[in-house]
This record gives structure tokens, sequence and C-alpha cells, in this order.
């Protein structure tokens, strides 16, 4: 019998709880995509299956999401994917999948591990229908307003008015989401854009003063494949 106050087991560091860093694969995108097409795929599909989402494909959506595009972009700094006010890049994405939450660090295309714990079920409100609760990937759109305050860009007034900031970080999320509802589907992927558990968010992913969780977008293989519209890929790899 081991001796008291002692543990048959070695104790685990709060860092060794942490899921790593994940360095995702270079986005693969095809030359040969239709825009056309992808925007007469784009619909909202509800419901998926609990299937997985493969590396490949998640470096895609969030490269689609807000990726890097360009090392030369506004003022001076990165170009991505989605435009923001004065290039501010104030709408950051959290990712959370089955074994932890993340950060999407865009400059350097990778997963920052948060947390390490399935946080999925707070992408739903609490009153909200949960048709994909076994969706693999559900995505959190956080805003952060010292960003907006604090840009290297243009200072226009509007980015030190609460009113204005509020403005320029929900339609920058839509832009963020559409390019995500593109890349789903051209990549025949169920996908949906909802409200979530603010409150539960923010605590569980230890945000700051400065940031607002707003909304987030539900991820995954659809149940039925028949709401995906005409077979066949458009040219854009998974």
């Amino acid at each position: 019998m081991a001796a008291a106050g002692s543990c048959s087991e070695p104790m685990l560091h709060p860092a060794e709880l942490m899921p790593r860093e994940v360095a995702l694969p270079k986005p693969k995108l095809s030359a040969r995509h239709r825009l056309a097409e992808a925007l007469r795929r784009r619909r909202t599909i509800r419901e998926s299956s609990g299937r997985k989402i493969g590396a490949q494909l998640l470096s895609n959506l969030l490269y689609a999401a807000c990726g890097v595009n360009r090392a030369h972009g506004p003022f001076g700094g990165l170009g991505i994917t989605a435009a923001s006010a004065s290039n501010s890049r104030e709408v950051e994405v959290y990712v959370l999948l089955a074994e932890g939450a993340y950060r999407f660090d865009a400059p350097r295309h990778a997963l920052v591990p948060v947390v390490a714990a399935d946080l999925r079920r707070y992408a739903f409100g609490p009153r909200q229908p949960q048709h994909s609760s076994s969706a693999p990937l559900q995505l959190v759109f956080v805003a952060d307003v010292d960003r907006l305050e604090h840009s290297a860009g243009f200072d226009e007034p509007g980015l030190h008015d609460a009113d204005v900031q509020r403005t320029y970080y929900l339609v920058d999320t839509g832009m963020i989401a559409a390019n995500v509802y593109l890349l789903a589907a051209a990549s025949r992927l169920a996908c949906w854009f909802h409200h979530c558990d603010r409150e539960k968010l923010a605590r569980e992913l230890g945000l700051k003063k400065s940031q607002r969780v707003l909304f987030a977008q539900t991820l995954g293989h659809p149940l039925n494949a028949t709401e995906l519209g005409d077979s066949g890929q458009i040219g854009l790899r998974s």
C-alpha cells in the first residue's frame, strides 16, 4: 500500500494538461476553383455528423476565415483574407475541438492551446436548439477592442467610440464568417453561423476585459448529402 500522502501515479503539472500547439499544414487551394459555383452552393446546413475534419481541411478553413494572404497589407501590416477596420484585425478565431480549445494564430498559421477541455457545448446559446452537438468543429469569434483603440492604421475618431467599434467588429466578423461559408460550400461541409453562450465561453477561455465573445460557427460533414446541392468538388482540395 502506498504511504500516506503519496500517489501511485505521477502528478501532472497544469502545463502538461494543456493540448500542444498545432502547426497547421499549408493551405492547399486549387487555382481551378470557381467563385460563382461556391456562391451558388452556399447555404446553411444545421445538422452534421461527428466525423472528424482533417488537418488539411481545417487549415484551409482557417486560412479562408482570416489567414495571411500577403506579407505587405494596409498600413504596413500583414494582409489577411478578410477586411478589418484600419487593418486592426480585431476579430480573432478560437477553435473548439474535442481535445481542447485553441486560438488561431494567423501570422504563424498555427493553433495556440488555450484550455484542455471540450468547450463545444458552449458554442450554443442557453435556449438554442443544438442541431449539431456532435459536430467536430466550432469556431468562436472574439473581438478585442484594444486592437481598435490602438490600431497601427488610420487613427479615425470612430476607433475610439464604443458604438462605432461595435459596428466595426460585427461587420468584420460577418466578413470572416462569409469566407468560411464559401470554403465550406466548396468543400462540401455543413456550416451554420449562430449565437453562443458568451458568458461561459468568456470565462472558460480566460478572456481579457477588452475581449468580447460574439458568435459561433458550426462545421462538420452533413448528415444528409442531398442538402449540398449538385455532386462533385469545385476545385478545392481537402
